[in-house]
């Protein structure tokens, strides 16, 4: 079944990758220069929008068993707390497909191109003109498919500020793919939640202020009319301050799920290494228990058990998620030595450190936001405006191939190395992980994105210094002319002093005689 799914999402990375590079290079081709980081702000935030929509979305289908309508859920042992807990992840499927189809129809009402913005007005560019100059257009378009491809590629490959670009971003995505995807799972295993919470609460913590951040960078550079260079400097000083508070994660840890036989010993006694056997004790070596068996209870001593069988349990009482097991020999409390289904929940200090965390985060997310619209016109303006489309597609094409394809599957493994219990599946094959040693976890989760994006910031310095020295083919050092392109003569026009001569007009534009 997996094969489907792998089918499904290729074919819908097919439909929305050219969504980017084409809209971005849209944008950049038909609005003014100073409101292009706008629209593009814009643009992301929408792209946040729909994530923020989508975890909302998760969180609702989390909550709901993945076989409901074909099992009585009042017979289920475990709840969405449980690691075998399951959602209805093909719901939301159903759905986004639904509201994919509907939203791609104004897509086709698009047109090809559209007048330069600020020369709608322009009585000098005729219709004529400008239908002549769209054939050209298409044209070189089309020529450029074939003749200009290697040419264009070639400019790009020996453009420095270009590819330490993208290597900065490939660096940069790999710390960002690595966290985004491995952090549900992360705060599960951390701070004991369920994946529905989780998923809500990242959509809530996260999200928005990303979207804030976008609007306001693209505000900033409308607004005082930011140059490449400032830019840059901006777009590096704040993702440094941002890498550097998110070193307080740090600081905002739990322990481990004390469970018998694997993080503490059965007298309660934290162990720092798992022992396989170590899961058998005394107490139920007589119980004949499969030790590969996660069905974990919780006993009134505070300790959790792998199963009711290794907790030495003889009945219980109660069906379903109200079962409680009593007569459970391990279990060295005061009272009736009884167990209920599932992990001991960890304690209050854990969910303040979780807010700490999501607050932090929060911080982050919108100081990195803020660098995202300067960091990005940064690559927008560092290469020509024939090879913006190419550039902009060369660059996401680098970013997944060395970023979003390899970064979950090496990081999937280094975080499997901390598994302190596999599950089994009916077959016999090991299963899914069902419990961690969360502090090796949190070093591997939060040590190698800080490695990965230190280590970015070398290349990103060189950016800077590039910028500062070089005069980069987006950016000019006089004020900027909308050009009427069919009144030029010639394609290279000097800067003039628009405060002095008579052929600027009041609007900015040049007049038809120059």
């Amino acid at each position: 079944m997996w094969i489907y799914v792998v089918v499904g999402n290729i074919i819908r990375g097919i439909g929305e990758t050219p969504i980017m590079p084409l809209g971005i290079s849209y944008i950049e081709d038909f609005a003014k220069s100073e409101n292009s980081p706008l629209y593009i702000g814009i643009l992301e935030t929408g792209m946040i929008i729909g994530p923020l929509i989508g975890l909302l979305l998760g969180s609702f289908c989390a909550n709901i068993y993945v076989d409901t309508g074909s099992v009585n859920t009042g017979d289920l042992t475990i709840t969405p707390t449980d690691t075998r807990w399951v959602g209805a992840w093909w719901v939301g499927f159903l759905i986004c497909a639904g509201v994919n189809i509907l939203t791609s129809i104004p897509f086709f009402f698009l047109p090809k191109t559209l007048p330069k913005e600020g020369l709608e007005d322009n009585v000098d560019m005729t219709k004529s003109d400008t239908e002549g100059k769209h054939q050209e257009k298409a044209k070189e378009e089309k020529r450029g498919l074939t003749k200009d491809f290697l040419p264009f590629m070639k400019s790009l490959s020996c453009n420095p500020v270009y590819m330490l670009f993208i290597l900065v971003s490939v660096l940069q995505f790999n710390a960002f793919i690595n966290s985004f995807t491995f952090m549900p799972k992360y705060l599960e295993q951390q701070y004991g939640k369920s994946t529905a919470e989780i998923v809500f609460l990242i959509g809530l913590y996260n999200l928005p202020p990303i979207c804030v951040g976008y609007i306001i960078g693209g505000l900033i550079m409308k607004k005082f009319k930011i140059t490449v260079k400032k830019a840059a400097y901006i777009a590096f000083c704040l993702s440094l301050i941002e890498y550097l508070l998110s070193f307080f994660n740090f600081m905002w840890t739990c322990d481990n799920f004390p469970v018998a036989g694997l993080t503490t010993s059965y007298e309660g006694i934290q162990q720092p290494l798992y022992v396989e056997n170590n899961v058998l004790d005394d107490c139920n070596t007589r119980c004949n228990c499969l030790t590969k068996t996660w069905d974990p209870v919780c006993g009134d001593d505070g300790l959790a058990y792998i199963s009711a069988c290794l907790a030495g349990c003889e009945k219980s009482i109660g069906t379903g998620i109200n079962m409680v097991f009593q007569n459970c020999s391990c279990i060295r409390s005061s009272g009736n030595s009884s167990a209920v289904l599932g992990l001991c929940k960890k304690g209050p200090d854990c969910t303040v450190n979780l807010q700490y965390y999501l607050i932090m985060s929060l911080i982050g997310c919108f100081i990195y936001s803020l660098s995202a619209i300067p960091g990005y016109m940064v690559l927008l303006r560092c290469i020509k405006s024939e090879e913006k489309s190419l550039g902009i597609g060369l660059h996401a094409f680098c970013t997944r191939i060395f970023a979003g394809i390899p970064a979950p599957i090496y990081f999937g493994a280094l975080i499997d190395r901390t598994c302190l219990h596999w599950g089994t599946l009916k077959c016999g094959e090991p299963g899914a992980c069902r419990i961690y040693d969360i502090h090796n976890f949190r070093r591997i989760y939060l040590g190698l994105p800080a490695a990965l994006r230190g280590s970015s910031y070398l290349p990103a310095v060189f950016v800077v210094l590039l910028v500062r020295k070089r005069q980069l083919p987006g950016e000019t050092d006089c004020p900027e002319i909308e050009l009427a392109e069919s009144n030029l003569t010639e394609k290279k026009i000097k800067c003039i002093d628009v405060h002095r001569s008579p052929e600027i007009e009041k609007d900015g534009t040049l007049k038809t005689k120059l």
